[in-house]
């Protein structure tokens, strides 16, 4: 199903998300890729203007805050007209990962290198899912066409699409640390149960050490950055919230729709540091979010997932709104836990979630993996 007009952004023929921070070593197919990846990459806008650059971080960053009265280097609200990537020359150094499945690929690249030893990037493409009005136009046209094979009632054919058919969602983590290039690099995953106690003993100090800044948070909160996208406020800087499309939807259909409410109230880092206190807040991002989404897309509270994760992927509170239909990344059982459900366990015990054992995934390179193997042992 197609958003709504009233709702629809226009969208550049290669989108670029760029961010500061934000996650089977390919190596020989990542030669082969250089050709045509490194090719699209700096071919793709390089007749055209530059323009400023967004920069959302997908996850916790590196970076220090500015100051209130300085301008953030970078940051900005989205342009529908073309744009250069951030950087010069990309040579792939590696598959991070990739997905056939879900038709993404992840790469690390060596970029700038004309001007010096270059700098790391991390560049995600993915194949934007399809709109039906342009696909019926594709087919009731005159498409280029390759025949692979026929028999009897049965053909199949490469298709080669228009440029307005063959939009490629272009995310771009410059410059990239060994941080990011773990972060999205394939790695096994492995079960934990964390306690209250191990919450309080391990994982928080654990994160306590950690130079986690969400500047970006704070510049779409403060309208620095990314204004144009939001879909609804609550001002209220106790109980109140912005609900605003996730990076990961492309906003041209509903089978994907993905949007995330940012609460205004800062402090709260996750699920285990609600109580009581927080329900006004949690039920008006139930509530609202709900009905803003209804006002604004046609879809009802009964047709989305609205969750919290654990762990989440930065520590500023913040809700999943996602089409029910849809298997967004982290809406699994072990890290997804719904709304109305978090809002029932507080009202019938304020320390829930300060006692309750939680379960989650962790990357075999997560060191707090090994922090909490090592602080169980007798």
């Amino acid at each position: 199903m197609r958003v709504p007009a009233k709702a629809a952004l226009s969208t550049p023929g290669v989108g670029v998300a760029a961010s500061q921070s934000v996650r089977s070593s390919y190596e020989g197919r990542g030669q082969r890729l250089e050709g045509a990846g490194a090719q699209l990459l700096e071919g793709s806008m390089a007749d055209v203007a530059p323009q400023p650059k967004r920069k959302r971080e997908l996850d916790a960053e590196e970076a220090e805050a500015p100051r209130p009265e300085e301008k953030e280097d970078g940051t900005g609200n989205g342009t529908s007209a073309p744009v250069r990537l951030p950087f010069s020359g990309f040579r792939v150094q590696k598959v991070l990962k990739e997905s056939a499945r879900d038709k993404i690929i992840f790469l690390h690249g060596k970029v700038n290198e004309d001007s010096g030893d270059g700098e790391d990037a991390v560049v995600i493409l993915e194949k934007t899912p399809f709109q039906v009005e342009q696909v019926v136009q594709l087919l009731t046209g005159n498409p280029e066409l390759q025949l692979q094979f026929s028999n009897d009632i049965y053909s199949t054919y490469h298709l080669f699409s228009p440029r307005q058919l063959s939009d490629i969602k272009t995310t771009v983590v410059y410059p990239a640390t060994e941080r990011h290039l773990q972060k999205y690099l394939r790695q096994d995953l492995h079960l934990i149960r964390e306690t209250g106690d191990d919450y309080k003993n391990i994982t928080l100090p654990h994160l306590e050490s950690q130079s986690l800044s969400i500047q970006w948070v704070y510049n779409i909160l403060d309208k620095k950055a990314e204004a144009d996208r939001i879909v609804f406020e609550n001002p209220d800087p106790s109980d109140g919230f912005v609900l605003i499309p996730d990076l990961k939807w492309n906003h041209q259909q509903l089978d994907d729709l993905y949007l995330i409410a940012i609460c205004h109230r800062r402090g709260i880092r996750s699920l285990r540091d609600l109580t009581p206190e927080h329900l006004p807040l949690l039920r008006n991002i139930l509530q609202e979010g709900q009905e803003a989404i209804l006002q604004r897309y046609q879809v009802k509270g009964d047709r989305l997932r609205v969750y919290l994760h654990y762990l989440p992927s930065y520590y500023h509170l913040h809700v999943h709104f996602t089409a029910l239909g849809f298997e967004a990344p982290g809406s699994s059982v072990e890290r997804a836990h719904l709304l109305a459900e978090v809002i029932e366990n507080l009202e019938y015990d304020p320390k829930h979630y300060q006692q309750r054992t939680l379960t989650f995934t962790l990357r075999a390179d997560d060191p707090l993996l090994r922090l909490l193997h090592e602080g169980r042992r007798p």
